[in-house]
C-alpha cells in the first residue's frame, strides 16, 4: 500500500493564500526587438536603426510563440511574469520540502543496524 506525501496539515491553505498574493501570474519572456518598417525613406530603417516593439515569448502546446506588446501592457506583463517565476522557485522548493518529508518518515520506522 503506497503511503499519503507527507504534507503538514494547513498547508494547502496556506499554499493558496501565498499563490493569491503573487496575482497576477504568467510565464514568457518579454523582449523588445527591432524591425525594419515597409516604408521605403524611413531614415531610422535607412540608418539601422530599426523600429522597436516589444513582444512576449511563450511556449504553446511544445512550440514556442510570440505576442506582441503595447507598451501599456509592458510594465503589468513584467510584474505578472516575475510573479510566475517566484511561484516556479516555490513550487520547486515544495518538492523538496515533500521528498525530504518522506525520507523523514522513512527513516524513523527504518530498524537501525547495529
Amino acid at each position: 500500500m503506497k503511503r499519503p506525501l507527507p504534507i503538514p496539515a494547513g498547508a494547502h491553505g496556506q499554499f493558496l493564500k501565498e499563490i493569491s498574493r503573487l496575482w497576477p501570474l504568467a510565464k514568457g519572456t518579454l523582449a523588445e526587438i527591432r524591425k525594419p518598417c515597409i516604408h521605403a525613406g524611413c531614415k531610422a530603417c535607412a540608418s539601422g536603426k530599426k523600429h522597436s516593439a516589444l513582444v512576449d515569448l511563450f511556449m504553446e502546446n511544445g512550440c514556442q510563440r510570440c505576442m506582441y506588446v503595447s507598451r501599456g501592457l509592458a510594465v503589468q506583463l513584467r510584474q505578472a511574469i516575475a510573479n510566475g517565476r517566484q511561484l516556479e522557485a516555490r513550487l520547486s522548493q515544495l518538492g523538496r520540502e515533500i521528498i525530504r518529508g518522506y525520507r523523514l518518515e522513512r527513516d524513523r520506522f527504518k530498524p537501525r543496524k547495529s
